[in-house]
């Protein structure tokens, strides 16, 4: 058998002088979320017999239990994450006497809301029929503050009784939890770089190189990372992780399945005005501006403080789209900004969901490994919700995990399917997963399309839905004369791009101006620029001595592009224009780590394939605040 590897410095590259250390394991973990936390929560209580034995005898450190060792890319295990409505059934089961006053920013769920906000400054690009709908509800006198209360909300989307979750809070506490049992370690600030493969078969991980350029040169202080050979790797690194991802390139993907439907959340902690009339557990759903696309939300914590934000999915097809400004349009739309006016922001952060759901669901299993949370297509894009469905895979694998223990049999293939993939099978997971499994393939149609089908999969149990081709994104993101024709001539559109490139600037900025939504006046509290949001509430940070992880795989492909939607998409500005032509710039002081930009790149891989022109590969540091 032939190792494999794409590390950036190979074994055989290594400076003279200098070797690879490898250190033995039995569970090697990659990344710290909600579902590793059902997993070693779950493994750790089952680790040890009431006489306070081992339930097995680690094959790593023969006379000790199992070694189990999780590695997370942040710096600390609750940096970057979310905002989280659940009903948190899976939560519940694991903690039956949970106290929320223990965790801060958690609270039940005490009234929702779904709101559809009408555009009250005509900038919004509606279809015909929407518009239609906008005018009977004026006409109706049905808005007030341009905005529609639905007067019922469908039981798929309610989440009451459930919780109101601050993702890194909750991860902080249930990381305590875990390191308080003493059977599982987690070392935050341990970038992955890559599975360890014999063939088909994972043996571990290798940590990611330090001492190294931007290029991955090695520099004075080259540390080769560490090999971590295990029993298990059990891979929980989200929808944008370099270990899932290798995976994914290395295995493909099960027959018919596909992970095109993504979204971007942009977000922010706020501390609401003195006097705001929102209360306590209160969840507020939005839809329909500041484009019809564009979803929102917003809950409110203990301690006058909400989390809200949008999500902007991959199935709208502006290229010039851009989370940070559409965010600021949509705090202030009458509706919302009652509420939000004379407010601060206490962090801001952003991140990128995988929206396929059960059909991005990747092979969960193989020789030596094991998926778990949402890069394991745990996502439930019916309900909109992902936190209780990754947790709860976590929790099924660790149940398997120690049921293979406890009978000494070895992290095959055959013997996690018969224990992990059963288990979930089997599962209130995989029956809701499946009944969400076609719920928004309208959309690939249009909103109404979307909405409409929507519906029906809900009302239905998915036997009814809109159909829809999913298409990659090359195949569906016009050009910004398409999007645009109609509203700005070809000729404007051009002198806007030399304009914006000689400047450095994104074209986003300029095009929205034009097509009419206002400039953003600033307060420096709330409505801040999206460069001092990243000083003020991002907090983000990019330690050195580590490689860029985001590079572009073929530079004419970059000169030849027009829309170059991985900048205007950028949540951090990480990605700029480059005034002398050639690839854009990365910054990656500003990234925050969303991997949006994997899937808003226009241009397809040269390789071919699903991928795009760009390559998102391990990096360190990020989005420090455990609030959002």
């Amino acid at each position: 058998m032939t190792e494999t590897s794409s590390a950036t410095v190979p074994e055989d590259a290594l400076p003279e002088g200098v070797e690879r250390q490898r250190m033995d394991v039995d569970i090697a973990c990659v990344g710290f979320g909600p579902a590793m936390g059902g997993f070693l929560h779950t493994l750790s209580k089952g680790l040890l017999n009431e006489d306070g034995t081992p339930v097995a005898e680690s094959k790593a450190m023969p006379g000790m239990p199992p070694q189990v060792i999780c590695y997370e890319r942040a710096d600390d295990i609750g940096f970057g994450v979310s905002g989280v409505v659940t009903k948190g059934r899976g939560i519940k089961a694991s903690f039956p006497d949970l106290d929320l006053s223990q965790i801060p920013l958690a609270t039940e769920v005490t009234h929702e809301k779904v709101v559809y906000l009408l555009d009250p400054i005509g900038a919004s690009r509606r279809p015909a029929l929407l518009r239609v709908k906008d005018k009977a509800i004026r006409a109706f006198g049905l808005a007030r503050d341009h905005a529609y209360e639905l007067p019922y909300i469908p039981n798929f989307l309610r989440k009451e009784p459930g919780y109101l979750l601050s993702m890194g809070q909750f991860n902080q506490w249930a990381g305590g939890q875990i390191m308080g049992q003493g059977l599982a370690q987690i070392w935050p600030g341990t970038p992955v770089a890559e599975p360890i493969m014999f063939d088909q078969v994972v043996v571990g991980v290798r940590l990611q190189d330090q001492g190294v350029d931007k290029a991955g040169r090695p520099e004075a202080g080259f540390m080769p990372g560490m090999d971590i050979r295990s029993q298990l790797t059990v891979v929980a690194d989200g929808p944008v992780g370099a270990v899932g991802r290798h995976l994914d390139e290395k295995l493909g993907l099960p027959a018919g399945n596909h992970a095109r439907e993504w979204a971007v959340g942009m977000k922010m902690v706020v501390d609401l005005p003195e006097g705001c009339a929102l209360k306590e557990g209160l969840v507020l759903h939005t839809l329909g501006y500041p484009e019809p696309e564009i979803f929102g939300f917003l809950y409110v914590y203990p301690g006058n403080i909400a989390s809200l934000g949008i999500f902007m999915p991959s199935w709208f097809d502006n290229p010039v789209r851009t989370g940070y400004r559409y965010l600021q349009h949509w705090m202030q739309h009458p509706y919302i900004w009652k509420h939000l006016k004379g407010g601060r922001m206490r962090s801001w952060g952003a991140k990128s969901l995988q929206e396929s759901g059960r059909r991005g669901e990747p092979h969960l299993v193989g020789d030596g490994f094991a998926r778990i949370g949402e890069g394991s297509g745990t996502t439930n894009v019916l309900t909109g919700s992902g936190f209780d469905e990754a947790w709860t895979s976590g929790v099924l694998l660790g149940v398997s995990v120690l049921e293979l223990l406890k009978a000494d049999k070895p992290f095959t293939k055959d013997n996690l399917t018969r224990t992990y993939v059963r288990r979930r099978r089997d599962s209130w997971l995989e029956r809701e997963a499946k009944a969400a499994e076609r719920a928004r393939d309208g959309f690939q149609v249009g909103v109404l399309q979307g909405l409409i089908g929507m519906a029906l999969a809900g009302l239905t149990d998915g036997k009814a839905f809109w159909p829809g081709a999913s298409k990659k994104p090359h195949e569906r993101i016009p050009s910004i004369e398409e999007f645009f024709r109609g509203r700005i001539p070809a000729d404007e559109i051009a002198q806007i791009r030399k304009d914006c490139t000689q400047k450095g600037l994104p074209l986003h900025g300029a095009l929205m101006d034009r097509v009419g939504w206002p400039g953003v006046q600033f307060d420096g509290q709330l409505l801040v620029s999206h460069q001092d949001a990243l000083l003020l509430g991002g907090k983000v940070q990019a330690p050195p001595g580590y490689r860029d992880h985001v590079t572009f795989k073929s530079t004419n492909v970059c000169k030849a592009c027009d829309e170059k939607v991985c900048i205007e998409a950028c949540s951090g500005q990480a990605i700029t224009t480059n005034p002398d032509g050639g690839t854009p710039l990365f910054d990656r002081e500003k990234c925050v780590h969303c991997g949006a930009c994997i899937w808003n790149c226009s241009k397809p891989s040269p390789q071919g394939g699903e991928g795009a022109n760009v390559r998102f590969g391990p990096g360190a540091g990020g989005l420090h605040s455990a609030e959002n």
